[in-house]
């Protein structure tokens, strides 16, 4: 057990509940509760998230005093008070779910996960309580092509675009499970159980 008990949001993204993100998704807080830490849910399919941007929240985005519109101010609060984020999705298109990406666009927003530079230089974090984004994924692609290929540009985005930006020092984790066309059901379930293990050791 972690010496210090901590608080994780864990962002879930996928339509299906018999998924195998379904199961990493159990599997992550199962090893979280383990360790001591206390989880909070989003499930944003369960939750009905609405991704898009609208024209009002773009119009005021990054004026002072911006405040998140109400469907999303709680969402706001639990990223705030939280000392971890888990990400748990499939790449589809190698990238994150669109859902996922409103959720982001929505709730990382300036007053909030960070603010402007009044200067226009490097955004100013805001989230003083992270410590730690943790990503749990699965693709279809192999290794080669996700990492050789194209760079692995949903770890570059979320480690240098989002956890880099919103916070000091935050540590960076991925586990990705590649090959998921196909895998066998003894494959998936030691993923499972690798993932499981992992956030019970946070």
């Amino acid at each position: 057990m972690s010496a210090a008990p901590r608080r994780f949001l864990v962002v879930f993204a996928h339509p299906l509940r018999d998924s195998l993100s379904a199961a990493l998704r159990d599997s992550v807080l199962d090893g979280l509760r383990a360790a001591g830490h206390q989880t909070d849910l989003v499930d944003l399919y369960e939750d009905g998230f609405d991704p898009r941007l609208s024209a009002e929240e773009r119009t005021a985005f990054m004026k002072p005093g911006y405040s998140p519109p109400a469907d999303v101010a709680g969402y706001c609060e639990r990223l705030r008070a939280t000392d971890g984020v888990v990400l748990v999705f499939p790449q589809w298109w190698f990238n994150m779910p669109a859902i996922l990406k409103g959720f982001i666009d929505r709730v990382f927003v300036p007053g909030v996960a960070f603010d402007p530079d009044p200067a226009g230089g490097r955004l100013i974090p805001r989230l003083e309580n992270l410590r730690s984004v943790h990503v749990v994924s699965t693709t279809g692609a192999p290794w080669w092509i996700t990492e050789l290929y194209m760079r692995n540009p949903v770890r570059r985005q979320i480690r240098n675009g989002i956890a880099r930006v919103c916070g000091r020092g935050v540590t960076f984790r991925m586990l990705s499970m590649y090959r998921l066309d196909g895998a066998s059901p003894h494959r998936c379930q030691r993923f499972i159980e690798k993932v499981r293990m992992a956030f019970s050791r946070v």
